[in-house]
C-alpha cells in the first residue's frame, strides 16, 4: 500500500537531531554487519516507517509509521531490545492527526512528542487537514495522546513533517515546509504553560530570498546555548537552499543568519537532512542533489575568522555507490562518518545504502558502501538516518523491505 503522498511529493512538500545520537545502555546483541530487528506486517501493525528513531535509557526504540494502525492513519511504535514491537498509538487521520512522518522526541519523563502532516481542526488546507503537534504521555504503561497545537494553514504554517527539538526548558522547536506569510514554511516554537496549555509562536517565516524556503525534513540542531541550526531546501542567494543559525534575542525575538547559500552543481544543493556537530564545532550534512555528478553530496561547514566556509567532502556517483541522501549523519567512536542514501546500491534493486566516510590526510575523505540494501527480507529505501547506542551500534528504518515488504527496523554494526 503506497502512502497518500509519495516520497518525492513529500520531498516537494517538505521543499522529512540532525538526529543527534541518543546514548543508552542498550542490550542489543551485535550479529554481523546488518540485521533486521523488526519487520512491519502492515495494516494494524503499521507500515511505511519513514521515521527517525530515538532510544530511551533501557534501549527501547521509538518511532512512527506513516500508514497503518487501527484506522490507517499511522502509528507511534516501540521496539524493545528483544525485538518486541508495540503500537503505542494509532492515528485516525481526523482531529488527532494522521501521517506522522519524522518520528518522535523523548523528554526526561518518558513522554513523546511529534507531528502529523494531516488532520487536526486548525483550518482549511490542500491536504486532509493542516496537521498537528502532539504529546504522548505514559502512565503505568497506558499511553494517552493529546494534540498540543492545531496548525491553521495561515501564518503558522501547515503540514509539519519534521521531528521536533526539545530545549532544556521544555520548549519544542520545529519546521513546517509550507504555509506562513509567504507560503514557504515557518520555524515555530511550542512553549508549555499552566494547566497543560501550549502556546505556539512563529520565530521565523521563510521568504524564499536569502534566508531560503521550505524547511527541511531534518530536525533543528541545538548547540546547548539556545541557538538553533538547520537547513532550507530551496532559495538562498543561489536558489539551491541554505544552512542557517537562529539566535534568540531580547523579548522573545529571534534572528536568522544564513551561514551558507548552496550553489548547485558542482557544489551542493537541496539539503533535506539535518545537521550535526563534531567536537570542534564544525557542521556536517547531506544534500539530495547536485555535487559533481548531480546525485547528492556530503558536506561540512567550518567557521574561520567569523565566516562559515563550505566544503563538499564527497559527491555520490549513483549505481552501486548510492545516490540522493536525505538523512542526517552520525560519527562513530573513531571519527568516521556514517549515513544512508535513499537510492542506488545493489544492482537490480537500487534500494539504498549505508555509507561510510573515513577521514584521511590533508582533509581528504574516502567513501565506501558499508551495506547495500537488497529488499525483502532485507530492508529497502532508508529515507531517514540512524541513531547510535553506547556500544557504537546504529539503528534505523527502511520504508519498504523486511519480511513482508512493509518496512523494517534494522541494526547496523560498523
Amino acid at each position: 500500500m503506497a502512502p497518500r503522498r509519495s516520497l518525492h511529493s513529500v520531498i516537494a512538500g517538505l521543499a522529512l537531531l540532525a538526529v543527534t545520537a541518543m546514548l543508552a545502555n542498550a542490550a542489543w546483541a551485535a550479529a554481523g554487519t546488518t540485521r533486521v530487528v523488526y519487520s512491519f506486517a502492515g495494516d494494524q501493525d503499521g507500515e511505511y516507517p519513514s521515521t527517525d528513531l530515538v532510544l530511551d535509557g533501557a534501549g527501547n526504540l521509538y518511532g512512527t509509521t506513516v500508514l497503518g494502525g487501527d484506522f490507517g492513519g499511522g502509528t507511534v511504535f516501540e521496539v524493545t531490545p528483544s525485538g518486541t514491537h508495540t503500537v503505542l498509538y494509532s492515528f485516525s487521520g481526523g482531529a488527532d492527526g494522521g501521517q506522522p512522518y519524522g518520528g518522535v522526541t523523548l523528554d526526561d519523563h518518558g513522554n513523546l512528542y511529534g507531528t502529523a502532516v494531516v488532520g487536526g481542526t486548525g483550518g482549511t488546507c490542500p491536504e486532509d487537514g493542516c496537521g498537528v503537534a502532539y504529546k504522548l504521555a505514559n502512565s503505568g504503561g497506558t499511553w494517552t495522546q493529546r494534540v498540543i497545537h492545531d496548525f491553521a494553514g495561515g501564518n503558522d504554517g501547515y503540514g509539519p513533517g519534521a521531528g521536533q527539538t526539545l530545549d532544556r526548558n521544555g520548549n519544542l522547536y520545529g519546521i513546517t515546509p509550507t504555509g506562513g506569510a509567504y507560503g514557504l514554511g515557518v520555524i515555530y516554537e511550542l512553549k508549555p504553560g499552566r494547566h497543560g496549555v501550549w502556546r505556539e509562536k512563529v520565530i521565523h517565516t521563510f521568504t524564499g530570498g536569502k534566508d531560503g524556503g521550505t524547511g527541511s525534513a531534518g530536525r533543528l540542531l541545538s548547540d546547548g546555548d539556545g541557538n538553533l541550526f538547520g537547513v532550507a531546501t530551496v532559495g538562498g542567494a543561489n536558489g539551491h537552499g541554505t544552512a542557517f543559525e537562529l539566535t534568540p534575542g531580547q523579548g522573545g525575538t529571534w534572528k536568522l543568519a544564513t551561514l551558507y547559500a548552496f550553489r548547485g552543481q558542482q557544489d551542493a544543493g537541496s539539503p533535506y537532512g539535518g545537521l550535526i556537530f563534531d567536537q570542534s564545532g564544525n557542521l556536517y550534512g547531506t544534500t539530495y542533489s547536485d555535487g559533481a555528478n548531480g546525485l547528492g553530496t556530503v558536506y561540512d561547514l567550518s567557521l574561520r575568522n567569523g565566516t562559515w566556509h563550505e566544503r563538499v567532502l564527497y559527491s555520490f556517483k549513483g549505481g552501486t555507490d548510492g545516490s540522493s541522501p536525505i538523512s542526517n549523519l552520525n560519527f562513530d567512536q573513531v571519527g568516521d562518518l556514517y549515513g544512508t542514501t535513499s537510492e542506488g546500491g545493489a544492482l537490480g534493486c537500487s534500494c539504498g545504502t549505508v555509507f561510510k566516510l573515513t577521514p584521511g590526510g590533508q582533509g581528504t575523505w574516502t567513501e565506501s558502501v558499508a551495506h547495500a540494501f537488497t529488499g525483502a527480507p532485507d530492508g529497502a529505501f532508508p529515507y531517514n538516518g540512524m541513531v547510535a547506542d553506547q556500544a557504537g551500534n546504529f539503528f534505523g528504518t527502511t520504508v519498504h523491505g523486511g519480511a513482508g515488504d512493509e518496512g523494517s527496523v534494522y541494526e547496523f554494526t560498523p
